[in-house]
């Protein structure tokens, strides 16, 4: 199970592969057991839901597939949409901050 906290709820990521690449967005959910992110307007899709005593019509539902944590990278600069790895540094007061690797370890808010 991966504890990390690279990237949290409210960042800008952006999709560095797959079909979504290269689109930006607001994470509103970090799985950690699945190691995967809910990027606001990436991962919606319609399915069909077949007839069952609570729902005799049947239908079709909208749902929000998560994407892997490992095809997002965190948004430093919203102008350019630049993105940075990000590290983990423990400070001498024994708190933990998260920094960009891109930018020479600047803190990041």
């Amino acid at each position: 199970m991966a504890t990390n906290k690279r990237i949290i709820k409210g960042d800008t990521v952006k999709i560095i592969s797959g079909a979504n690449k290269g689109t930006t967005g607001k994470v509103l959910a970090v799985l950690a057991k699945k190691n995967s992110v809910l990027v606001e307007g990436i991962g919606n899709i319609h399915r069909k839901v077949k007839p069952s005593q609570q729902n005799p019509r049947g239908g079709h539902k909208d749902i929000h597939v998560p994407t892997p944590i490992h095809k997002v990278a965190l948004v430093i600069d919203e102008k350019t949409s630049k993105t940075s790895r990000v590290g983990i540094i423990k400070k001498d007061d024994g708190t933990k901050v998260r920094v960009a690797r891109q930018y020479k370890d600047k803190e990041i808010k």
